[in-house]
């Protein structure tokens, strides 16, 4: 496999390639399921095509907790068979598929009773390691671990010695979301399939009650394209209904949206080595190590406003405080709080109202003839979710197709990763770069780091930290343009780095330089880099004052107060 670049001209080519002959199949959605579909597609020698709306991961496929994980607490909902199912595919992704994008997070679990507690969060724990173990995948992670109080305080001395008599440690993990998407990506294109963001569907084509296609807007170049296809995945996620309503068919289910709301502060603020896990009333929340943050999540609260900017109230966020601060010996403000970030999990509709209820499993349909539905789930199964609808689209394919085989598929720059990681000292040296810098490059771009070390040999200047962001090199930037399909400013500052949630000022400080040197790639004029800012920093204000109003409603209304799109 070639690593695939994703540059202006390789999209005006991917839009092209599509219209010129029938696909076998189109995939619409862009997301970690989207994306993994047309992964698994081509992979088995389907002519494949991908068409996403925005940008990769902009929806709720950048705005998770970041977790790969079993889903501990479902244990207690007796779904073994998810928890399981979960298991092995995140042993799969740490140690397999993805080993320079996914890797191990401890967490330690407060016990707050004596005797009974200890005993039956203890067997949950153990039960999910041994879940974990008989999956196949299961090596790579620590066991977990019982901890007297004293030795919880030793771990996390953030907490209130009151706030727990012992703890119980263990281990999940934790990727870059929308990163982990862009490499999805690459990786399909890099097998042959056709990718294109900012390509919108605007309705599909029909014979009779066939669907054959769709026809689909570039919306950067504002063309149309006429896009045939034998069978088209709709993977759109909380757009689910909104999707099937082109066809005038909803399906067999109903996908209504949750809200999750993320914190992020300083690593200075909260004293400890470890995550934590804590119970609420109603579900958990996570304080996680992400770099020199804490991400403290999330909320779980119905949604039926803009699904494109969910917005976190002011409500969401004291939510989240209190929850936390009901542990921690020096309390977190708001003026602690970096960035916050609001995401929608598509759930599947039950007999339930409260949204904690709904199933995070997930369904395939094929309501009409050409035309195939995967919706629900989880980030961490999402292969499995993208092998169920490539075995659907495949049964109204009239020709004999090879079985799914990503379980063996690397994502881009996980081959050969652990030996560039062993020699990170000597890449260091070579480039001319703190060693520190250079493990941040292999933790986000794996074996492809050299790629980014070529920009700075090419260009030392490339090689500078980004002003305001320095976790960030200016290559990174370009690079994010050149080869990972970042249309916009928006799309660099908030998913090819998170400049956007990891500042004070939310990448205001940083958005004139980025444009700069996205200008390059992306022939923008004088005029183009402004309009970018200026909608960037609109895009910040909008969100600021949205989290500063007492209610959805009200959020909603001053997040929609920014407008979606650079007009170009």
């Amino acid at each position: 496999m070639r690593t695939a670049a994703l540059g202006p001209e390789q999209r005006a080519e991917a839009l092209a390639r599509m219209a010129e002959r029938e696909l076998d199949v189109l995939v619409i959605g862009g997301g970690v399921v989207g994306a993994g579909t047309a992964l698994d597609a081509v992979t088995r020698g389907l002519a494949t095509g991908l068409v996403e709306a925005r940008d990769w991961a902009s929806g709720t496929s950048s705005r998770s907790s970041k977790l790969i994980h079993g889903g501990l607490r479902y244990l207690e909902m007796l779904d073994f068979g998810l928890v399981r199912e979960a298991l092995k595919e995140r042993g799969l992704l740490l140690s397999r598929i993805a080993p320079h994008l996914v890797r191990p997070v401890p967490f330690l679990y407060p016990l707050r009773h004596r005797g009974w507690e200890r005993l039956y969060a203890g067997s949950g724990v153990a039960l999910y390691d041994a879940m974990s173990m008989s999956s196949g995948h299961g090596r790579g992670l620590p066991r977990h671990r019982h901890l007297s109080r004293h030795r919880a305080l030793r771990v996390a001395p953030c907490l209130k010695k009151e706030a727990l008599v012992g703890a119980l440690q263990y281990y999940d993990a934790q990727v870059d979301d929308a990163r982990y998407v862009a490499a999805l990506v690459r990786t399909a294109a890099g097998y042959g399939a056709h990718v294109a963001n900012r390509a919108r569907v605007a309705e599909f084509l029909r014979e009779g009650e066939r669907v054959v296609g769709a026809r689909v807007r570039d919306l950067e170049q504002d063309g149309t394209y006429e896009v045939r296809a034998k069978q088209v995945v709709n993977a759109t996620g909380v757009w689910t209904d909104d999707t099937q309503s082109m066809i005038a068919e909803r399906g067999q289910f109903h996908v209504k949206a949750s809200k999750g709301i993320h914190l992020v502060v300083p690593k200075d603020r909260i004293h400890s080595s470890t995550g934590l896990i804590l119970r609420t009333e109603t579900s958990v929340l996570f304080v996680i190590p992400w770099g020199r943050h804490w991400i403290v999540g999330t909320t779980d609260t119905a949604w039926d406003l803009d699904k494109a900017h969910p917005a976190a109230s002011s409500a969401d966020i004291d939510y989240l405080l209190d929850h936390v601060n009901s542990v921690l010996a020096v309390p977190l403000t708001r003026d602690d709080v970096e960035g916050v970030y609001a995401g929608l999990r598509p759930l599947l509709a039950g007999e339930s109202d409260a949204t904690s209820k709904l199933s995070r499993e997930h369904t395939v349909a094929h309501p009409v003839p050409g035309l195939v539905v995967v919706a629900g789930g989880k980030y961490t199964t999402y292969r499995v979710m993208a092998k169920d609808a490539v075995d659907a689209a495949v049964h109204g394919l009239d020709q004999r197709v090879a079985a799914c085989c990503t379980e063996e598929v690397r994502l881009a720059g996980a081959e050969g990763f652990h030996a560039l990681w062993n020699a990170r000292a000597r890449l260091a040296a070579r480039a001319g770069l703190h060693e520190a810098r250079v493990e941040h490059l292999l933790h986000r771009y794996g074996s492809l780091t050299e790629e980014l070390l070529d920009l700075v040999a090419a260009d030392p200047a490339l090689g500078e930290p980004l002003p305001a962001a320095d976790d960030y090199l200016k290559a990174e930037i370009v690079y994010a343009c050149s080869h990972e399909g970042a249309r916009h400013l928006e799309d660099v500052l908030t998913r090819r780095t998170r400049i956007s949630i990891e500042t004070f000022d939310r990448g205001t400080r940083s958005a004139r330089e980025c444009a700069r040197l996205m200008a390059g790639v992306l022939g923008w004029t004088p005029e183009q880099v402004e309009r970018e800012v200026e909608h960037y920093e609109k895009r910040v204000e909008a969100e600021r004052e949205s989290q500063l109003q007492p209610d959805d409603q009200t959020a909603d209304a001053a997040r929609l107060g920014a407008p979606d799109t650079v007009p170009l």
